[in-house]
């Protein structure tokens, strides 16, 4: 009985001289995805791993393994959930004002001026300024003897102008706009990019349909924009999760821990303290987060 020819496999080497399309693909994305292991995932594994220890780098201790008990302790860290809400409070606060103010930015900046470059310009400066500098102007803005904002209240008939950093409440609304101002700008770029992808047309249909403005701002502009919205929130709500810099020049995190984020609690915790067990398990808290609310910003794209 003849059996049937069995069919040729080439060899490795044969592949690698002469590739398949998903063999290509392969050999194209390997460094790419090497450089990701190296860079994202290490230090994230590393992160979980130092977080089931009690490791301190003060006093000489050893490392020892306590599993999850460092979570545990999370769990009931009244520190934690202060800067926890409070980061929270502001990423609730920043994200839509600087979704609004970029979206107000981006539509001047869309309009069909002769000469564009000066207000393309002014929206570059913000964003271009470093961030711990946003952060001593704007505490300069707000201080409560020489402040430029004091100033203004005073001339306008205030005997006793507000002491904004040394409030909780106040504070937080300090940093919250000095974060709108700086972020605004970056919101307005990316609104600015969909903007101009948005066909003429569109417009100029609605317009002998008799659709005012405002309805084609509803009806055209904001259902065209929502990709590029949806993308400018999810890198503007990381980012807001991750707020370190302006709060930190502007207020250390005071009075007391009452404008203390999370991202300045696990900075005290490991530079300071030098606890790099019980920090890494307050940085793992933050990464789970930053990652749930990705994950829901991806899931509303995948429905789109």
């Amino acid at each position: 009985m003849n059996q049937p020819p069995s069919k040729w496999q080439p060899s490795w080497r044969e592949r690698l001289l002469d590739p398949s399309d998903r063999t290509l693909a392969v050999l194209l994305l390997a460094p790419a995805f090497a450089l990701l292991a190296l860079i994202v995932a290490y230090p994230i594994l590393r992160l979980i791993w130092n977080s089931g220890f009690e490791l301190r780098l003060s006093g000489g201790s050893v490392a020892r393994f306590v599993g999850l008990q460092n979570y545990a302790d999370l769990l009931q860290d009244r520190e934690f959930w202060s800067a926890l809400g409070n980061t929270l409070l502001i990423t609730a606060i920043t994200v839509p004002g600087a979704l609004v103010v970029g979206m107000g930015l981006a539509l001047l900046a869309n309009l069909p001026f002769k000469r564009r470059w000066p207000v393309r310009l002014a929206l570059l400066l913000p964003w271009a300024l470093p961030l711990s500098f946003v952060g001593l102007i704007f505490a300069w803005f707000f201080h409560t003897d020489y402040g430029i904002v004091n100033d203004l209240l005073v001339r306008l008939g205030m005997k006793e102008p507000p002491m904004w950093l040394l409030d909780r409440g106040l504070g937080l609304a300090a940093i919250c706009i000095a974060i709108i101002w700086k972020t605004s700008s970056f919101m307005a770029l990316i609104l600015l990019a969909g903007l101009q992808m948005i066909p003429r047309s569109l417009y100029e249909a609605a317009e002998v349909d008799g659709a005012s403005r405002w309805q084609q701002f509803w009806q055209i502009t904001v259902p065209m924009l929502m990709p590029s919205i949806v993308v400018a929130l999810i890198f503007r709500t990381i980012t807001a999760l991750q707020t370190f810099d302006i709060p930190f020049t502007m207020t250390r995190g005071g009075p007391g821990h009452t404008t203390e984020t999370l991202a300045m609690l696990i900075h005290k915790t490991t530079i300071d303290y030098l606890d790099v067990g019980y920090g890494s398990t307050q940085a793992v808290a933050m990464f789970l987060i930053s990652l749930c609310v990705t994950a829901a910003y991806l899931r509303r794209i995948g429905k789109e």
